[in-house]
């Protein structure tokens, strides 16, 4: 495969990974953090300049800077995510799916949900580098 279509690629799954992370934001089922961590590991290899906009992004860019530099979930994810993973569980048990269903989706979920809280909290004024430096790495 040439280089221009192997960047194609990489951009492909970064946009795809930013429309789910996105999508996320809306839909309780749909996890926002792993998919713009996934878009974030794929962008430089596609765009630079894809790259750099989603790290310099409002909204995206100091989460991405906080797991960079500390591994850090910002403190309003790390409220929010139990909240919407027992919304998201009894949005399921609502919907009359199989016990083992539910049994598996809890495991799943506490799983996540431990993980994220274990993670430290973003700091409230990031020491991290501005994220062009490290966009691409």
């Amino acid at each position: 495969m040439s280089g221009a279509v192997i960047r194609l690629a990489w951009c492909v799954l970064t946009w795809g990974c930013i429309g789910l992370g996105t999508a996320g934001l809306a839909l309780p089922l749909l996890p926002t953090t792993p998919f713009l961590l996934l878009a974030a590991w794929s962008a430089p290899k596609g765009s630079p300049r894809l790259a750099a906009w989603l790290h310099d992004h409002p909204r995206f860019g100091p989460s991405l800077a906080a797991w960079h530099a500390h591994r850090a979930v910002p403190r309003r994810a790390k409220a929010l995510a139990p909240l919407l993973l027992a919304a998201s569980w009894i949005l399921l048990w609502t919907s009359d799916m199989p016990p083992i269903g539910l049994a598996l989706a809890a495991l799943l979920f506490l799983a996540v949900a431990g993980y994220v809280l274990t993670r430290p909290s973003a700091p409230a004024s990031p020491e991290a580098p501005p994220p062009r430096a490290w966009a691409r790495r």
